[in-house]
């Protein structure tokens, strides 16, 4: 059947909100305790840092190869349930052998199939909740916040188990976040969009090369380039800081109880800026929690205050950056969109952080990372601010954004 947007049932949202629940449980654990396995199997940071750039790496093609089919067939659900099957097959290869080679190897590949996911499933969500193009900010964030929750649960639930039980327990644990996300995108109704076969690659090329769209992409690049630091060496750092395996989890949980208040209440808070606006806010504010982790990390109530910020730093930014791309590449192009903000946010920048901050925290320590990750939010404000005055100039396109408790502005 054809999926209507706009027309998704009650049973369709929590079908998508449970895949959301699942993968960012993944999400959360892998995030958070891959790199205290690393570090178990003897790797060095350096190496672990190798590590995380391998799965920025996957991210540089994969994202945008499932996007291209999603949207020249139509079979979102099919390939979703693809990509999800066959991440669970290569993270079996985690129980082969503790070689360095053989795991980034195995990484790779678990990555290059978990890379579909977001782009495939947020373009079927965010179709699903828009009418005429336009999102709707609040039925998007009630079923987003369902991620941010399994996130909570995991980094949780699965530090205090690992703290309990061992580290060495981390690979059995994907296996079973990653068999809940099958059963959960197996839940997802059987529902097929038009094709648009005739629509070639440059078709998002084309929009890519639209000044605001450029700007708009540069600052995600070192927005999201400073949040790397968050992703890869966060949990080493406080670990390195005497705090223990399950305070780590639950200093992630605050950060993330903070994004869920947000995705929840969105629908007005969303309205009250542009969406570029609050892309500038985002980076901001981003600059000003990492200088707070790298002054003062081993302040608790500090920390705390910092991670509180995430509602902003994370959530907000994302959400401003679904409403953008769902303007820009409507339609045909939305699956294209979604991996172009994947791509570009969270693959060639992952690259870049992963190395290069794995360099510094080898020479400097891990403070070190935090203060360059502080500097690239600024570089990042500075693009958000032009991608801003852009759209202010040329009215951001004629392309509704978002649907919320009143119109955002741009």
């Amino acid at each position: 059947m054809i999926e209507r947007p706009g027309g998704g049932s009650r049973a369709s949202l929590v079908a998508f909100a449970a895949v959301s629940f699942a993968y960012f449980a993944y999400a959360g654990l892998a995030g958070t305790y891959a790199p205290l396995w690393f570090q178990s199997l003897g790797f060095s940071t350096l190496a672990i840092g190798a590590l995380a750039s391998v799965q920025s790496a996957t991210r540089l093609f994969s994202p945008y190869a499932w996007g291209w089919l999603a949207d020249h067939t139509g079979e979102r659900t099919r390939l979703l349930r693809v990509a999800v099957a066959c991440s669970l097959i290569c993270a079996l290869g985690y129980f082969v052998s503790p070689a360095y080679g053989w795991i980034a190897v195995v990484t790779a590949a678990m990555f290059v199939c978990t890379a579909g996911v977001v782009p495939i499933s947020e373009a079927a969500l965010a179709h699903h909740v828009s009418q005429g193009g336009t999102l709707d900010a609040g039925r998007y964030g009630r079923v987003r916040l369902w991620g941010s929750l399994g996130f909570i649960i995991a980094v949780v639930g699965s530090g205090a188990l690992l703290q309990w039980a061992g580290i060495a327990h981390y690979p059995t644990l994907v296996l079973v976040l990653l068999g809940l996300l099958l059963v959960a995108a197996l839940w997802l109704p059987a529902s097929r969009e038009a094709t648009h076969a005739a629509t070639a690659v440059h078709g998002a090329m084309a929009v890519l090369r639209e000044p605001v769209v450029r700007w708009f992409f540069a600052g995600v690049f070192f927005t999201v380039l400073a949040h790397t630091s968050l992703y890869a060496f966060f949990s080493l750092y406080l670990v390195s800081l005497g705090y223990s395996k399950a305070m780590v989890g639950l200093i992630w949980a605050i950060g993330v109880a903070a994004e869920v208040a947000w995705f929840w209440f969105q629908g007005r808070w969303l309205a009250r800026l542009s969406v570029h606006a609050w892309g500038l806010v985002a980076a901001l504010v981003t600059a000003l929690r990492l200088a707070v982790v790298a002054a003062w990390g081993a302040t608790p109530w500090l920390l705390v205050a910092a991670q509180c910020t995430h509602a902003v730093t994370f959530a907000a930014q994302h959400s401003s950056c679904i409403a953008v791309i769902n303007r820009h590449f409507p339609g045909r192009l939305r699956g294209r969109g979604q991996a172009l903000y994947t791509v570009i946010g969270y693959g060639a920048s992952g690259v870049v952080g992963g190395v290069g901050g794995g360099a510094l925290s080898e020479a400097y320590g891990f403070a070190a990372v935090f203060w360059a990750a502080s500097a690239a939010a600024l570089v990042g404000a500075l693009c958000c601010w032009r991608a801003w005055v852009l759209g202010r100039s040329v009215g951001s396109a004629p392309r509704p954004a978002v649907c919320a408790a009143r119109r955002t502005r741009d």
